[in-house]
């Protein structure tokens, strides 16, 4: 008796391991229909979340409401601030840019060193293996396009020309590795201090300002602007903001490394600086003498 009885329980659980299969290859066959008990299910749990979801999602979205209103009011409040500040910054420019222009006119000084030409160009070749070294221009020397004239975009100096034909020019850009690439700059502060952009870090992606002075000032934040003391490059074009201050190999001198303001790899339009003001003669820096003097 007990034997037929374990034969019995061992017969239910087979046959009931059966139907759990088939009932799981049937669940998982691919149907075009669900059945009316699927159907009933999927339905009713669809019904209930919804049900659920809507007052949930409308009382989610009044306190984001909220709190986007209270951001807006903070915001609000710093954008105000600023518009004022706005306001007199631009008044002082205005008074200052009237001043500048009364001394110029008791001097007598028409041009300066900030002043240049604008020539605005179109980018319309880049070589991708040397894609941070080098771009084409639309404008040549039918434009006025000289060698080693300054190329800006509107968020700063990216490049100066390297080579010029009739109808287009190279320029060679700041992140280029070429030794020869040197642009006399400014870090700007209480006390300017003056460098020269030689160089640039790949792996940062910062420009490197060297030959400082060792004992200089500098401080992370500070704007580096071209000093104009070039034949062509006029003063005050942004090159970038100083990240870093650190010696050089030999702890004579330290390197400052900027942050450019224009990206490298994004450019479309430029603008190329002719500059206005006439720089001395090689003999005048040099202290040379004139023939026969």
């Amino acid at each position: 008796m007990p034997q037929f009885f374990l034969n019995k329980r061992l017969i239910i659980l087979l046959v009931s391991i059966i139907v759990l299969v088939a009932l799981i290859g049937f669940s998982l066959r691919e149907r075009s229909k669900l059945s009316w008990p699927e159907q009933f299910v999927k339905d009713t749990t669809g019904w209930v979340q919804s049900l659920v979801s809507k007052p949930t999602n409308y009382v989610a979205g009044f306190f984001e409401n909220l709190q986007d209103l209270q951001n807006t009011y903070e915001e609000n409040k710093e954008l105000k601030s600023r518009l004022e500040n706005l306001v007199s910054l631009e008044a002082q420019v205005q008074e200052l840019k009237k001043d500048n222009k009364d001394l110029r006119d008791i001097l007598g000084e028409e041009k300066t060193l900030r002043d240049y030409e604008p020539l605005p160009a179109t980018v319309i070749g880049r070589n991708p293996d040397r894609w941070h070294e080098m771009i084409i221009i639309d404008k040549g020397k039918l434009n006025g396009i000289k060698k080693n004239m300054a190329v800006v975009t509107a968020n700063g100096l990216v490049g100066k020309v390297k080579s010029v034909t009739q109808f287009s020019s190279t320029v060679q850009l700041l992140s280029s590795t070429d030794p020869k690439n040197r642009i006399s700059a400014i870090v700007q502060g209480k006390d300017d201090v003056y460098g020269l952009v030689e160089g640039y870090d790949n792996e940062k992606k910062l420009l490197m300002i060297k030959a400082i002075p060792s004992g200089s000032n500098i401080e992370k934040g500070q704007m580096v602007i071209t000093s104009g003391l070039s034949d062509v490059f006029p003063k005050g074009l942004p090159i970038g903001k100083v990240v870093e201050v650190k010696p050089d190999q030999y702890g004579l001198n330290l390197t400052a490394l900027v942050k450019p303001g224009a990206d490298f790899y994004d450019i479309k339009s430029v603008i190329v600086t002719k500059k206005i003001m006439r720089q001395p003669d090689e003999k005048d820096l040099t202290g040379g003498k004139e023939e026969g003097s």
